[in-house]
């Protein structure tokens, strides 16, 4: 069978600057498909890399003649452009089965189906062992209901099978297919972060996670935390270092967690030699860096100049109703560590909260002025399906926006109970105007001795991303 993976021609996400990822997400499935189907053709087409437009990327699949196309989904917010993706793949030739996955596919794999007669199947949840069992059921003819994890049509109507259980041993999983791309890995950098010289890849240390916040997709989509072993993980640092040239590697984990799994980690990449111009990042819980403070250090030693940390708000309460498990106070201590330890320090924080008001907004902003992280990513809290805030807001009436194209935290979907869209819209403007306008911060930024902070305030300063932001409010001008 001919596999052909795709990811769809999009506009990268302007709040993070230019930045161009490997698409990780089906380099994975590539190389798990390939691993384990020793007759398979597959490739990759990554219209970023590539530069491939829609007429660009029909040329491709015209001249690949794939048996299956599968296009990388992600999140949400690229709901359009995977049926778009799909629409393609059929008009070339009807016969190409489509195959979706991804995080939003799976929750809403039945409206999927009925809303896009050209997806033919949906993958739920984790994907690996459902496509490749997928792939071997359409050759041998065998019944599709055995396959857990998937969704299909059947006699007019969608079918449902089994979920899947989560894979245990991720040590058992072959490396990324970043060989299906070998030609464009030069052309994948984080410019506002690492500059265009540093060649950036992705690395998964482990899926899931144990903690259960009300606005997040991961903890239902992967399961609890399960994490590949500090050896293996160190092996892919050095197998994408050595073999492709990266220098800057993005830990993909939601919440790895730190104790003594960091602490081999750590001790498995200095003994490899690698770590003299290496550039790592990872998210790290508030809590996790005050408890394992010591292990900053060694972290910073083997690359790590960059951290984030999901702060969200200064309001106890509401932290307590995201089941976030965390302290307002928790967040400067946090970012004081990690600044004293010369890693730069970046929060994502949460407006547009059911009880929001202007003015209680105006004191947040005023708290995380006292926090004081390196960066701040203001987000609005958007409520996306599979988790609790999407059934919540559903159920009470609260969504005005239903078009995906919009969920991407930076436009308000919502209102909350004293403000208008438009009005959440123009707060969060103001958050990145407050924030990004203090002079004593920029310059700051500019002469600061973690590189990365000052290649990012450097990059904002050119391109002007918050007058962006301005626009997104005048958009939604009654």
């Amino acid at each position: 069978m001919k596999v052909l993976f795709i990811e769809p021609p999009k506009d990268y996400w302007f709040i993070m600057g230019e930045y161009r990822p490997p698409p990780f997400g089906i380099l994975c499935l590539a190389a798990y498909l390939e691993a384990h189907l020793e007759d398979a053709e597959i490739s990759v087409v990554d219209c970023q890399a590539e530069r491939l437009q829609w007429d660009g990327l029909e040329d491709r699949i015209t001249t690949f003649k794939p048996d299956m196309v599968c296009p990388g989904a992600l999140s949400t917010v690229n709901t359009y452009l995977v049926a778009r993706t799909v629409q393609l793949a059929k008009k070339v030739n009807p016969d190409i089965t489509t195959v979706v996955g991804g995080l939003h596919f799976s929750v809403l794999a039945q409206e999927s189906l009925e809303a896009y007669p050209e997806i033919d199947f949906v993958v739920r949840g984790e994907g690996e062992n459902t496509l490749l069992e997928l792939v071997k059921t359409l050759e041998s003819g065998q019944p599709l209901k055995q396959v857990n994890g998937l969704n299909y049509r059947h006699q007019g109507k969608v079918v449902q099978t089994p979920d899947r259980t989560h894979i245990k041993d991720l040590d058992s999983l072959p490396y990324p297919g970043y060989h299906f791309v070998r030609d464009h890995m030069k052309h994948y950098h984080f410019t506002m972060m690492a500059g265009k010289k540093n060649p950036y890849a992705l690395i998964e240390a482990s899926r899931g996670c144990n903690h259960k916040c009300s606005f997040c997709t991961q903890w239902q989509y992967w399961g609890r935390c399960r994490r590949k072993s500090p050896k293996r993980v160190a092996d892919e640092f050095e197998y994408v270092y050595r073999e492709f040239g990266s220098r800057f590697l993005w830990l993909t984990d939601d919440n790895l967690g730190l104790g003594k799994w960091m602490d081999q980690f750590c001790d498995e990449l200095l003994n490899r030699g690698i770590t003299d111009d290496l550039l790592w990042f990872m998210q790290i819980r508030a809590d996790d860096i005050i408890k394992h403070q010591d292990l900053l250090p060694k972290m910073h030693q083997t690359g790590l100049h960059w951290a984030m940390s999901g702060v969200e708000t200064y309001d106890a309460s509401r932290l307590d109703n995201y089941r976030k498990g965390l302290d307002p106070s928790m967040a400067k201590q946090a970012m004081d560590l990690l600044k004293a330890n010369n890693i730069m320090s970046q929060t994502t924080a949460i407006i547009g909260d059911r009880n929001d008001t202007h003015e209680s907004i105006e004191a947040f902003r005023k708290w995380l002025d006292d926090v004081n992280p390196d960066i701040a990513i203001f987000m609005i809290l958007t409520p996306y399906p599979g988790t609790e805030l999407y059934e919540t807001a559903k159920r009470e009436g609260w969504i005005e926006d239903e078009n995906w194209f919009h969920y991407d935290m930076v436009h308000a979907v919502m209102p909350t109970e004293h403000l208008s869209r438009r009005e959440v819209q123009k707060e969060l403007y103001k958050c990145y105007r407050n924030f990004f306008g203090s002079w004593r911060r920029r310059i700051g930024g500019l002469f600061s001795t973690n590189r990365i902070k000052r290649s990012c305030y450097r990059y904002m300063m050119k391109q002007g991303v918050v007058l962006i932001l301005k626009d997104l409010y005048e958009i939604l001008r009654p």
